[in-house]
């Protein structure tokens, strides 16, 4: 079954060091101590770090805002640049700053010994067992509902396949697994 979401009606949670929000898509499995997997779409106000998530492989990409510089331990790791997901390891310290304005940046992340993601910005056809998507622009059919920009859709088994209505749409498309 597929579930169907707008960012305006994602439920809101401020962040602990006041730098910014996080409107939560999905936490799999619902109501559980500890997700198996997640998505969410976080607003960066401010430059700060990221909070440590171990055991947890994440996948950060970058859907508004100026370029956000990612760092570790000193280090330029990425730069975040919109429509290009970028993968790493939730315990590595990251420290954000923000190039400009506030961002908002796409959330994938999975418990590493539970599931894997592959997270792709793509202009064509999509399925998956298990998954999240977000419409990055155009318009796209999602069984018999037609998602446009600043919709997306979830599902945790059977997905439907994902197609362009649009001449440029375009689609952020998070495959999930499970580890063998």
């Amino acid at each position: 079954m597929m579930h169907h979401y707008r960012f305006d009606t994602l439920p809101v949670s401020k962040w602990r060091n006041g730098g910014g929000e996080t409107r939560e898509i999905i936490s799999w499995p619902p109501d559980a101590s500890e997700f198996g997997w997640r998505a969410s779409i976080a607003t960066i106000a401010s430059s700060g770090d990221f909070s440590l998530f171990p055991g947890v492989d994440r996948v950060i990409t970058l859907l508004q805002g100026d370029k956000v510089a990612l760092h570790s331990e000193g280090h330029l790791l990425q730069t975040l640049t919109p429509d290009q997901p970028f993968a790493f390891r939730g315990e590595l310290p990251i420290h954000a700053t923000l190039h400009g304005a506030t961002s908002h940046d796409f959330n994938i992340m999975t418990r590493r010994d539970q599931f894997d993601s592959a997270v792709i910005v793509t202009d064509s056809a999509q399925q998956s067992e298990m998954g999240v998507c977000w419409v990055i622009r155009g318009e796209w059919q999602c069984g018999a509902q037609r998602l446009q920009a600043g919709e997306g859709a979830w599902w945790t088994e059977d997905g439907t396949p994902l197609t362009p209505c649009s001449a440029q749409a375009l689609l952020l498309f998070a495959a999930i697994s499970r580890v063998p």
